[in-house]
């Protein structure tokens, strides 16, 4: 099967949105189980609020059209750019799309960008993924009772990522 591709995704199509509302809430049900908390602000997250957030969206796609997984972000003008969120379907899971996908944005979205993320600090396999890209841990938090939060940071490089 051919590898998806990375494009952007319009949420304001209503079956690509709703693809990424299902995809989120798979994902993020696993990550969920994975930490221990069933809290995650995505998983209680609407449709009409998901689309109303000021993210920029990626996707993998398949060939047939499928969204294999995707990645948003925000920015702030001379700030960071803060990943939102990283979901992967969880048929796709172990198959390189969270790879596939934070590598495209790291080296042709924003190359020259600090990069900031979080994640539960349970969840070894996202902890993993953003240590084998160069970002550094940061102090762990906990935003409420029951959650602690891993914090990551990668700073642009002359050799890229």
């Amino acid at each position: 099967m051919p590898s998806p591709q990375i494009r952007p995704l319009d949420l304001g199509d209503d079956a690509t949105a709703a693809a990424v509302h299902r995809i989120g809430r798979a994902a993020y049900a696993v990550e969920a189980e994975l930490i221990g908390f069933d809290g995650i602000p995505a998983l209680r997250e609407s449709l009409p609020d998901m689309r109303a957030r000021a993210l920029r969206w990626l996707g993998a796609v398949t060939p047939d059209g499928e969204i294999a997984g995707f990645l948003a972000w925000e920015e702030t003008a001379g700030g960071p750019v803060c990943l939102d969120r990283l979901c992967v379907a969880p048929a796709w899971f172990r198959r390189g799309i969270a790879s596939l996908l934070l590598r495209h944005v790291l080296t042709e979205v924003f190359p020259d960008r600090v990069v900031e993320v979080t994640t539960g600090a349970a969840n070894a396999p996202a902890v993993a993924l953003y240590e084998r890209l160069g970002f550094v841990r940061g102090a762990d938090f906990s935003p409420v009772p029951g959650l602690t939060m891993a914090s990551f940071e990668l700073n642009p490089s002359p050799s890229g990522v």
